[in-house]
């Protein structure tokens, strides 16, 4: 059974609460570039990150030729017909990735069989995807529902389960992932043209649930650990102490993600990279927010609170 001697004489290996100022610091410092990067995107793009078909409706057509082929020869194929394409060729010029506005079963049917006149491709490998602009719409709509719905839900859930600064600290966590996920993707979207798709919303919430089944569990200890504190233990004694005793747990937790997701990025191709990678770093971010973010923000908001409390007190009864 956990006592306060054994609380406050654990190993402390980082002053967490000590130091809040730095690690505000560097969240802060990864945070402006990416807020600048999603600003940027709005400014070019009307949306946080370049939107891919899943959200705009359109449709995406990737193949890979035999042999190197022209892109000017793959574009005629298109104009021919009448469609606009956007074409994004690989440094072989082999692997094509070619957008256009939405086109019809007939339409898209059409034009593969007219691209075999430019040169023999990988058919079992030929990508065809069409999604209509109403979907699209409906698509964006729903993924920005469910994020809202997610934040809420937890909200509710933490509260109840705890209190509201918990529950505040918490979100405020969260949305510090989100943010740099979203960012992150941003800065991808303006440097290496990624587009946002279903998997993007799916690696967001995913990672914000993560995070915060992380800062969960350290809340937990703060609770027990409360339980046994003395006068005159402080509540950032206490916190400081609770999250160095599951600091080895939320490391390891960590890198076993992070040993998971680095073998997908790094061989699962071009589909799922940029996925991949958003993931591995959510997961890399969402660490550092639950250890180094979480519970800081919870101390300065008890702090505050009770110096707000002692000001009151002091206003109403001056003599005390």
């Amino acid at each position: 059974m956990a006592t306060n001697e054994n609380i406050l004489s654990h190993k402390q290996r980082i002053d967490v609460m000590g130091h809040k100022g730095l690690w505000f610091g560097i969240s802060i410092a990864i945070m402006i570039p990416c807020i600048i990067a999603i600003v940027i995107c709005f400014q070019r793009f009307g949306a946080p990150v370049k939107l891919g078909i899943d959200f705009t409706g359109g449709t995406l057509m990737e193949l890979t030729f035999l042999q190197p082929a022209k892109i000017e020869d793959v574009r005629k194929v298109f104009e021919k017909q009448g469609v606009e394409p956007h074409i994004t060729a690989a440094t072989d010029n082999k692997t094509y990735s070619i957008r256009t506005p939405y086109l019809d079963k007939a339409k898209s049917l059409s034009l593969k069989a007219d691209l075999r006149k430019v040169g023999s491709y990988d058919e079992p490998h030929f990508r065809l995807e069409s999604v209509g602009p109403t979907i699209g719409k409906e698509l964006l709509r729903n993924a920005a529902m469910a994020l809202g719905l997610g934040i809420l839900g937890i909200l509710l859930y933490i509260t109840f389960r705890y209190q509201f600064d918990f529950a505040l600290s918490a979100i405020i966590a969260m949305v510090h992932d989100g943010v740099i996920m979203l960012g992150t993707f941003s800065i991808f979207s303006l440097l290496l043209g990624a587009e946002a798709d279903g998997l993007l919303v799916v690696a967001i919430l995913t990672i914000m649930g993560f995070s915060v089944h992380d800062t969960i569990v350290i809340f937990d200890r703060f609770r027990e650990n409360l339980k046994f504190a003395k006068k005159g233990d402080t509540f950032g004694q206490i916190a400081n102490a609770s999250v160095n005793q599951t600091l080895a747990r939320s490391i390891n937790t960590s890198l076993t993600l992070v040993l998971t997701l680095l073998p997908l990025v790094i061989l699962g191709g071009h589909t799922i990279f940029f996925f991949t990678l958003t993931m591995l770093i959510g997961v890399v971010v969402g660490a550092y927010s639950s250890i180094f973010n979480a519970g800081p923000i919870l101390v300065m908001l008890r702090e505050r609170g009770t110096k707000k409390s002692n000001g009151t007190q002091a206003a109403t009864n001056p003599s005390a």
